[in-house]
This record gives structure tokens, sequence and C-alpha cells, in this order.
């Protein structure tokens, strides 16, 4: 068996590596920037409607609800290992596609589309989540504004919405991702503004929150307590879907080794703030029964409902008035995010080609769009809110368990055979990791059967998709992974796992199943670089036996298992 000058393979340029885009795109992004851009991602669509939705979940163990707060704290502990992950994989892989990239790129093509359609329908759950938000606040200042709406109408002007963005998405004007930041951020001080007029109330009450009955009757320290705090933080995790999100964007950011871990831990710091802050005053200061906490349709506008406790109906419509173009902006960008992971799919041949397709006219992959809108469509007349949350957050916590694992995986891989070099490296490795991989394991079981549908569902219409289409296109790769298992479980396939992919890199791409005596030169020199070029000659001649100038898979595994390579 051939090994290289330091006994062992060099593979280092061969394994299945994603393009490096760092040298083609600017690097224009800063700290600051990065956390505008990932703030304005993770509080934009469920600031203004996860409160009492989440108190709801909370009331389920038997409290009021009202330690909301704490569930907050506990997702975004939770969110932390995937944040770190995700601050190492991306300056390591500065490509755009983000965990799409990362998980095919570590597990391959099955994994890979299992990944993008989990991806695919986060994203668009998310989009969804908040232009159902966005007709719940039009339903809730109705009578402020002397017109009558049913819930189905609210519905449908959502639906109305959700043509517009598509149209908008398919047209390509993207101006108004630009505007973004300054509307989250006059949401966020607006909601803060609430905040502190709700401590000068009177009626506040710095207790609520923390009784014990706040989070179970009969306390946190429970069972019931435990578990209730458990699926709220659950439930609670999409809030946090946007903190990883400028991973995607990795090559365009100056000094990713110290801005992209720094940009996601302050984003997931001060949104983690923003959150406890707002259930924290908001249940302070009112009565969860205010907000149908408990009740079969707990409120959908708990903003609104707020700014009318603290400011009356105009300060209401004001908190209506931010939260439609708040969450009207981000389900824009939420349509194109999501659409966009159908399009590199296409592009990796794991879907037909027409999602790949770009409209003549606006050059935007318009089908991957339509047929985003129309699944979020869907969404918004047939599923529950809190099950659109549930879903959303259940593909979110399966994405970011795999990013954990794809940290662990990468890390393994032997020094001289890898490609992996990130300039940051997540702390406490792999403690830290395998915390996430566990802690998002209970918190998909504590969701309930919607978030399990949504993962089972993503990995069941994924793997089918792929064995019945996309298994005989996408390019054969030895990924990560692969050499990962077979150096574990079986030795022989690992080694010639290695010659397989020496075979596949070197051979041209106009014959892929044969190596010339180029080719073959080319790959004895990865297995062996001290080969003197007429040896290399004498034993391509003797491997091809029957003369015709042409090396097959067959006959070069053959021969190194045969020894034929043998170092003298």
């Amino acid at each position: 068996m051939v090994k290289g000058q330091d006994g062992s393979f060099n593979l280092k340029s061969l394994i299945f590596k994603p393009l490096d885009i760092s040298e083609k795109l600017e690097r224009s992004l800063g700290l600051y920037g990065l956390i505008a851009i990932s703030l304005s991602a993770t509080l934009g669509s469920t600031l203004f409607v996860i409160p009492a939705l989440g108190a709801d979940i909370l009331a389920e163990s038997g409290g009021t609800g009202a330690g909301l707060w704490l569930a907050f704290i506990v997702a975004g502990l939770i969110v932390l290992p995937s944040a770190l992950s995700k601050a190492e994989l991306g300056t390591a892989m500065p490509s755009s596609g983000g965990s799409y990239v990362y998980i095919r790129q570590t597990y391959g093509a099955w994994m890979g589309m299992i990944s993008g359609l989990g991806l695919w329908a986060s994203f668009g759950l998310k989009s969804a989540f908040a232009l159902i938000g966005f007709s719940a606040y039009i339903y809730a200042v109705q009578g402020s504004l002397g017109f009558e709406l049913t819930e189905n109408i609210s519905k449908i002007i959502a639906i109305f919405l959700l043509t517009i963005i598509v149209l908008i998405n398919i047209m390509g004007v993207k101006s108004i991702k630009r505007i973004q930041f300054p509307v989250v951020s006059i949401s966020v001080i607006f909601v803060l503004l609430l905040a502190v007029l709700a401590v000068m109330d009177p009626s506040f009450d710095w207790s609520k929150p923390v009784q014990s009955d706040a989070f179970s009757d009969d306390g946190l320290f429970s069972w019931n307590g435990a578990v209730g705090l458990g699926s709220a933080s659950a439930f609670v995790f999409l809030s946090f879907a946007g903190v990883t999100k400028i991973a995607a964007v990795a090559g365009e950011i100056k000094s990713p080794s110290e801005n992209l871990p720094k940009s996601m831990l302050w984003t997931l710091i001060i949104a983690t703030l923003v959150y406890v802050m707002i259930s924290f005053f908001l249940f302070g200061l009112m009565d969860p029964s205010q907000l149908g906490i408990g009740s079969e349709k707990p409120d959908k506008a708990p903003i609104h409902t707020f700014a009318v406790e603290v400011g009356g109906t105009s300060l209401g419509l004001v908190a209506a008035a931010v939260a439609i173009v708040s969450m009207a902006g981000m389900a824009l960008s939420g349509v194109l995010g999501s659409s966009r992971f159908f399009f590199a799919m296409s592009r990796d041949n794991l879907l037909p080609q027409w999602f790949e397709d770009l409209n003549p006219r606006y050059e935007t992959p318009h089908y991957a769009i339509i047929v985003t809108g129309a699944a979020m469509a869907i969404a918004i007349l047939t599923i529950p809110v809190g099950d659109v949350a549930k879903l959303a957050s259940g593909f979110k916590i399966m994405i970011f368990m795999l990013i954990n694992s794809t940290v662990i995986v990468l890390r393994r891989l032997p020094d001289g055979e890898t490609w992996y070099s990130p300039s940051f490296k997540s702390p406490m490795y792999p403690a830290m990791q395998i915390f996430g991989i566990v802690s998002g394991l209970v918190l998909l079981v504590l969701m309930g059967t919607s978030a399990l549908i949504g993962a089972v569902a993503a990995i069941g219409i994924g793997s089918g998709i792929y064995f019945s289409y996309s298994r005989n296109k996408v390019e054969k790769n030895v990924t990560p992974w692969r050499i990962i298992r077979s150096r574990i479980f079986n030795q022989e396939k690992y080694e010639v796992e290695k010659w397989w992919l020496v075979f596949n890199a070197c051979a041209h791409s106009k014959h892929p199943d044969h190596l010339t005596l180029k080719e073959f030169i080319k790959a004895l020199d990865v297995l062996q670089p001290s080969i003197e070029p007429f040896h290399a000659r004498a034993l391509f001649h003797e491997i091809d036996t029957d003369g015709d100038g042409m090396i097959d898979i067959e006959e070069f595994v053959g021969s190194m298992s045969d020894g034929k390579f043998e170092s003298e």
C-alpha cells in the first residue's frame, strides 16, 4: 500500500471541498453591520406575535404562563452551541448557502436534500407566521378604524399581501431589504418604550412573572414546571432562527474569524434581552387572561393589546402600524431566502432543473419563488398559527442539531486528509456540540407531535425525492462523513474509498470511467509524491494489460489492493 512521504495519504485538496468565494467578494461587512443584519432577521417576524402564544404553551402545565421570560433564556442557551458551530463552519467555508452548504459538503447529497427541504420549510413557515401576525394586527384594529372583518377575511388579506410579495420577488426588487433594519430598530425601540410605560403604571407588579404559579401550579422546580418550561422554550426557539443567518455571507465579512462569532454572540445576547424584557414587563402589567392565555384563542396581536393598556387606542394603532410594516418586510425577505434553497438544490441536481431557471426578463428563479409562495399560502389557510410556529421551530431545531454534528465530523478528519482549517474554533469542543444535539432532541420531544411530524416529514420526503429522482443525477463524491464512517467501521473499505476518491479526482470529466497515462501519473503524484516519472510509466503499462492506453477504476483499485504500488 502506497503512502505519502509523511506516512499518510495526502487527500487534502481532493475531499469534497466547497467553493471558497472569499477572494471573489469584497469584504465590506464589519461587526456593527453584521449585528444590524442579524437582529433584523431575528426580531422582525416574531417579536410582535410570539409572547402570548408562547405563554399559552407554558400555561398548559397549569400555571399562568407569566414566566415566559425564562423560556427565552433557555432557548437562547440552547442556540449558543449552534451559533458557535456555524461561526466555525463559516470561517472554514465562506460560501453562499450557509447551513445547506455545510451539511451537504459534510454528509453528501442525501443529507443535503433533507437539510435543504428542512431549511426551505423553516424559512417559509417563519414567513407565513409573520403574515399570519400581519393579518392578526389588521383584525385587532378593525374596531378602532370603523370596519369589521372576520378572521377568515383577515387571512385572505394576508394571502393578497403574499401574492404581492411573490410578484415583487419575481421582479427582483430587493431594495426593501435596505429599510428592514431601520424598521426593526424602530420596532424594538417602540416595544421597549412600551415596557418603560408599563413600569410607570401604578398597577405594575414585579413579582407576577417570577411567582411559582407563573410556571406551573406546582412551581418551577416540579415535573410539570420543568416540562412546561421545556415545551415553551422549544416553541419560542423560532424567535432565534435569524441569529446564525449571517454565516451565509461569510465571504463578505471583514476579519471573519473575529467578527463572525462576535456578531452571532452579540445578536444572541441582545435578542434574548429584548424578548425577556418584553415578556417580563408585558406580564408584570397585564393579567394573562387579558391576552387569552389558557383559552382556545390566545391573542395573536399581544403588542397591540399591550399598547392599548399603557397608552390607549391611539398608541394601539401606532403599535399595529409598526407591527404590520415590520412583518410585511420580513415576509418579503423570507420568501427571497426560502426560494433560494430550491434554486441551490436544483443547481446541485437534487431537484428538477426548472427550479434553477431564471425569469427571462427579471433574471430571478421564478418557479422556485412561486412554489414557495404557494406552500406559504397553504400553511396560512390550513394550519393553526401555533402549529405553524411549532413546525418552523421543529425544522430549525433539526437543522441546528445537524450543524453541531457537522463540526464533530469535520474535526475528526485526520490532519493529512482534510481541507478543514477554520480560523475560528468553537470553545469547549465537543461538549458544546454534544449539548446542542442532546438539548435539541429534548426540545423536539417536548414540543410534541407537530414538531416531530415536521422533522420526520423532512426526512421522509427528502429521502423519497433523493432515492427516486436525485440519486443517479448528483455527482458522486467522497464526503468527510463517508471517510469517517469507513475509518471507524471498515478499515479496508476506508482504504478503497481513498483510492476511489483519487481516481475520480484525477479522471477527466469527459471520460470519468478511466485514467489516461497523464492522469494516472497525476494520481500517483497524490498517493506517492516521490515516485519517478519513468517508474510511474512502467506501472501504467504493467496495469494496462490489454494495451488500450486506459486504466479503469477496477484495474486501479485492484492494483492498489494487490500491492503493485508498494513503496520500495
